[in-house]
């Protein structure tokens, strides 16, 4: 089969590789038809570059049809139109059972200290080969699939893999009032979409960027934005927008790679350069993110609102102003997306009336083929880049 696979830092290619097979009576193959590019995907493309290996898979966003089922799947059958959660997981475990998914203690990588086994997320997340691609083996496949009906083009449902209850759990973790004031960090695809459930949810909603056609797509949708480029400090522009006081809630959907943060680049450069053998414990044990969404975050919610981190952090020496967020009395809430718990709220927005805008949310529908191309305007955030689906 055709596959994304990673080859070094800013270099994948599209190659030939073994067709996935049935390795466990609990496995399942996909045939993909459908399969995203991630925002987390750059972090593999540019920073996590020591936990990859050359010819690894990429890809956690992927849908399709059953094409073969292990001798104990009992919920699926050949044929059926799936689409694959970004994490592994059993459906049955204490997390599971708690809405932890991606925490699956059936599925959790010990090895590596992390949470459940995500497809396609390098070493530290089981480096098990991922959805960009013809095919797909899928691990304990009875829970890690969400059925979705026959009829609607694929862009209608292939957001369940990721974005959609990745940005619903950002919001429902930011815990806003009725009727009350949210913040969203950055609007690429989890953030876009952060910002349009909070609005569809009744929030007055400020999202902030510096790309001109991201900001123009929020404001597309009556969204009111902040151009990060502008001199004055985001903060201080939040409160002059809401009494003084700072919005109620903050979601951070940026990341380990925030603009802002020239030290801890250098250092993330720095570091994706070393030997793999020296480069993994440095970022295991002295890691340093890019913290400026952090802190933009921490200053422009207001005292005893809501910091949502969403987006993708790495580090494990990463300075955080506690004295602030005391004296603020700050909630934080983070971690990543539970997808299957978060299914049925889902499912009702995926309706004929879009209000989401799901249907039209992709920038880009390039096929497989092209996705060294993708992943290139996409880490460069050029020819308006925000969401790109592959065709295998």
């Amino acid at each position: 089969m055709r596959a994304v696979t990673w080859q070094g830092k800013r270099d994948v290619r599209v190659e030939t590789v073994p067709d996935p097979k049935i390795q466990e009576p609990t496995d399942a193959i996909i045939e993909l038809t459908t399969t995203n590019i991630c925002g987390s995907d750059l972090h593999l493309y540019e920073v996590l570059g020591p936990f990859m290996s050359p010819g690894d898979i990429l890809g956690h966003e992927p849908m399709g049809r059953v094409v073969e089922v292990g001798a104990e799947v009992e919920n699926l059958a050949v044929g059926d139109r799936v689409v694959i959660p970004f994490q592994i997981c059993c459906g049955s475990c204490f997390m599971c059972d708690n809405g932890l998914h991606s925490q699956c203690e059936t599925s959790q990588v010990t090895s590596e200290g992390r949470g459940a086994a995500l497809f396609g997320y390098s070493q530290l997340y089981g480096q098990v080969p991922g959805g960009q691609a013809e095919y797909l083996r899928v691990p304990l496949a009875d829970a890690t699939h969400i059925k979705v009906p026959e009829g609607p083009a694929d862009s209608r449902f292939v957001y369940l893999s990721d974005v959609l209850p990745t940005a619903w759990q950002a919001v429902e973790y930011a815990n806003v009032p009725d009727g009350g004031t949210v913040t969203v960090l950055g609007l690429g695809p989890i953030g876009d979409m952060c910002a349009r459930i909070a609005a569809h949810r009744g929030y007055d909603v400020v999202a902030v960027d510096l790309v001109p056609e991201r900001l123009d797509r929020a404001k597309a949708r009556g969204i009111d934005t902040i151009d990060m480029r502008s001199d004055k400090n985001i903060g201080e522009i939040v409160r002059d927008r809401t009494s003084g006081r700072g919005t109620d809630a903050v979601i951070d959907a940026v990341g380990m790679e925030a603009h802002g943060a020239p030290g801890a680049k250098l250092i993330q450069t720095a570091a994706g350069f070393l030997p793999d053998a020296v480069a993994q414990p440095v970022f295991k044990t002295a890691g340093v993110d890019r913290l400026a969404a952090v802190n933009t975050a921490i200053d422009a919610v207001r005292r005893g609102g809501t910091v949502s981190l969403i987006g993708v952090y790495g580090g494990e020496m990463d300075p955080l102003p506690l004295g602030t967020m005391f004296d603020k009395q700050i909630n934080l809430r983070m971690g990543q997306a539970n997808v299957k718990r978060w299914e049925k709220d889902l499912m009702p927005l995926l309706t004929d009336d879009d209000p989401l805008g799901v249907d039209t949310f992709a920038t880009h529908e390039l096929s497989l083929e092209e996705a060294p191309h993708a992943y290139e305007i996409f880490q460069k955030k050029q020819d308006g880049a925000v969401k790109i689906l592959l065709r295998p």
